[in-house]
């Protein structure tokens, strides 16, 4: 995993404001399903929002697991919505910080 500065974390929050959530955590909290989806998710996208439609008051605890398992950045959580980032590792699909 990687640590954001505070003008990365702004510049990646500026640019997700017009994405639609890509993965949602719903009843049944975090499953080894869920954080495979969200690796390969994260991986094509580089900068995604996580929903939580229920789940709600353990929030900040899956966003750190889900952070640790896929290396992926908190950029910050806003009230139901997480915003993380991972860059690609592949240099030239990268599109947010290429």
């Amino acid at each position: 995993m990687f640590e954001l500065n505070s003008k990365e974390r702004s510049s990646l929050l500026k640019q997700s404001h017009s994405l639609s959530p890509r993965v949602w955590i719903g009843k049944k909290g975090l499953s080894d399903e869920i954080i495979e989806n969200t690796d390969t998710i994260i991986e094509k996208h580089e900068l995604i929002k996580i929903k939580f439609v229920d789940c709600k008051d353990s929030k900040d605890e899956i966003i750190g697991k889900i952070s640790e398992k896929t290396g992926a950045a908190v950029v910050k959580i806003i009230g139901n919505i997480a915003v993380l980032y991972r860059p690609a590792k592949d240099k030239e699909k990268r599109k947010v910080f290429p």
